[in-house]
């Protein structure tokens, strides 16, 4: 029952975040730092969706590129929105635990950005460690080795009719008058039963 509710768990994450994000459009991000807590905390995943860049405003919390150094993605609360000379958008962002505003100046790129949507608590924690070599390995293996011996247990406490049958038929013949002159043999057709 464990194994069943832990693979059932695992799908479910492997296809909200591998399949989702692909056939639903939506982003998935998972945050390193507390620089957005108390509302979004190191470990949360960050679900954002993409809407069009005309619709940020002051108070939104996106996901985007910093025009910076390494140009690494940043979750964090636009405090200022404005249009650049050429018709783009421009916002300042801070992320809230955070004492200033960003060092920077970003202009949003293409027509669409990501705004957050939810966050999921700790389940980037949860990833991380499946990712560590041991965990994966354990789950990788352990995981199908499990639920074969479970169904194998299954299999052996779980008699079938024809067997209980067999057993009291002997039973029955334990009671009976024995007669020295005569055999008697049961024979038992049915093969246990396999449930997969």
């Amino acid at each position: 029952m464990l194994t069943s509710t832990v693979l059932i768990v695992a799908a479910a994450a492997f296809l909200f975040l591998a399949i989702g994000p692909r056939v639903l459009g939506y982003q998935t991000s998972t945050m390193l730092t507390g620089s957005m807590s108390p509302l979004i905390n190191p470990g949360d995943v960050v679900v954002s969706v993409p809407v069009p860049v005309g619709s940020v405003a002051e108070g939104d919390i996106i996901t985007y590129h910093i025009p910076v150094e390494d140009q690494r993605v940043e979750t964090h609360r636009i405090i200022e929105v404005t249009t650049n000379a050429d018709g783009t958008t421009a916002v300042r962002t801070k992320g809230d635990a955070n004492n200033g505003a960003d060092p920077w100046t970003a202009t949003l790129q293409g027509d669409t950005v990501y705004r957050h949507a939810f966050t999921i608590p700790h389940l980037g924690t949860v990833i991380r460690a499946l990712r560590e070599p041991l965990v994966r390995n354990v789950l990788m293996y352990g995981a199908p080795a499990l639920l074969v011996a479970g169904m194998l247990v299954s299999i052996w406490r779980k008699p079938s009719d024809g067997s209980a049958e067999a057993a009291s038929a002997g039973s029955a013949d334990i009671t009976a008058p024995v007669h020295t002159n005569s055999t008697a043999t049961i024979h038992t057709d049915t093969e246990p039963a396999y449930h997969g």
